[in-house]
């Protein structure tokens, strides 16, 4: 479909609007991650809708000494791609379009929820995040905005944001793309070496195992619910040949240690990753409740995230997934 190249808000807002307008916000490079963004956009818009993706490097994320002018900058390869995907516009503004008078003065703030994790290891970058996400949803007046689930806590302040300051936009969470070896879609995966990226798959890899060893403690659990006292549990497991199966049931409901047992063996294949060549050099690993991103206890049921950030090289990259603890089974 052909796509239309826009540089102000002005024009945008000139042209004639029926149906739902879907926005994606990026900071160009545009990848798979982002195509997948601009289809659920498409889809969430249906045919009478708009599509706008926005590419806006913005300075205001990048603290000092980091990659603001390394960034990538590929307008004519976005373009390309964001209209194979199904945008209507791109809309790529320039610097003094987005802050008319120079830096602004008064910026949103993303309090304690934007200290942590990425937060206090990139002091201010959410705060950045936050004035240029609403500056753009005024700029483009979307009724639904899509972003990624890969930067889980900037679609947590987000979505904060949104209901605390009341804006009228329905934020919808697009899951995480990944490569065919597991590797989470990134704009900096490029910087990577061939070796650097052998490396750096072992974010994935960590994940996984935390994911599956979360699968497996609540498999047991469910099998231990099964039958109501420990003693007739055993019984009733062994009758069918299953002793070792019901011991272990018993001893992981009776046992507590979830999220810890989550992250030991998570933590395991980053210490293995970081005896590399070149080493994984680890930021964080947490596992929180996605709602303020504190750290979850052991008594905690519902949704949270698993996440990591790590630099291997000179490329910082993070990486999460979802898992539900109190319930069957695990998201992934």
């Amino acid at each position: 479909m052909t796509t239309t190249l826009l540089r102000t808000a002005g024009e945008l807002h000139a042209r004639t609007r029926t149906g739902r307008r879907a926005v994606v916000m990026t900071m160009g490079a545009l990848h798979e991650g982002h195509a997948t963004l601009i289809r659920t956009a498409r889809r969430i818009a249906g045919p009478e809708g708009e599509v706008v993706v926005t590419v806006f490097v913005n300075p205001l994320q990048f603290g000092a000494g980091e990659d603001l002018d390394r960034y990538p900058r590929t307008l004519d390869a976005d373009l390309g791609l964001a209209g194979r995907a199904g945008a209507d516009v791109v809309l790529a503004p320039a610097v003094d379009e987005v802050y008319p008078g120079g830096e602004p003065q008064v910026r949103i703030s993303a309090g304690p929820m934007g200290e942590r994790l990425e937060g206090a290891a990139r002091p201010g970058h959410f705060d950045g995040m936050l004035t240029v996400v609403a500056k753009l949803l005024h700029l483009t007046r979307p009724d639904v905005a899509l972003y990624g689930q890969k930067d889980a806590q900037q679609l947590a302040l987000i979505r904060r944001m949104v209901r605390d300051l009341n804006f009228g936009v329905e934020i919808v969470g697009v899951p995480t793309v990944r490569e065919e070896d597991g590797l989470a879609l990134s704009s900096r995966n490029r910087y990577l070496s061939p070796l650097e990226r052998h490396t750096a798959l072992a974010l994935s890899r960590a994940l996984f195992a935390g994911r599956d060893r979360h699968a497996a403690q609540e498999a047991l659990r469910a099998r231990a619910r099964e039958v109501p006292a420990s003693h007739e549990r055993a019984e009733a497991l062994s009758a069918m040949g299953e002793s070792r199966a019901a011991a272990d049931a018993h001893a992981v409901a009776t046992t507590t240690g979830g999220p810890a047992a989550v992250l030991a063996a998570t933590r395991l294949v980053l210490d293995e990753a970081a005896r590399l060549d070149p080493p994984l050099v680890l930021d964080y690993l947490a596992l929180v409740d996605p709602s303020d991103f504190t750290e979850i206890g052991e008594d905690f049921t519902g949704e949270a995230v698993l996440a990591v950030a790590a630099r291997v090289g000179g490329t910082r990259l993070i990486d999460n997934i979802p898992l539900t603890f109190g319930t069957l089974g695990a998201a992934a």
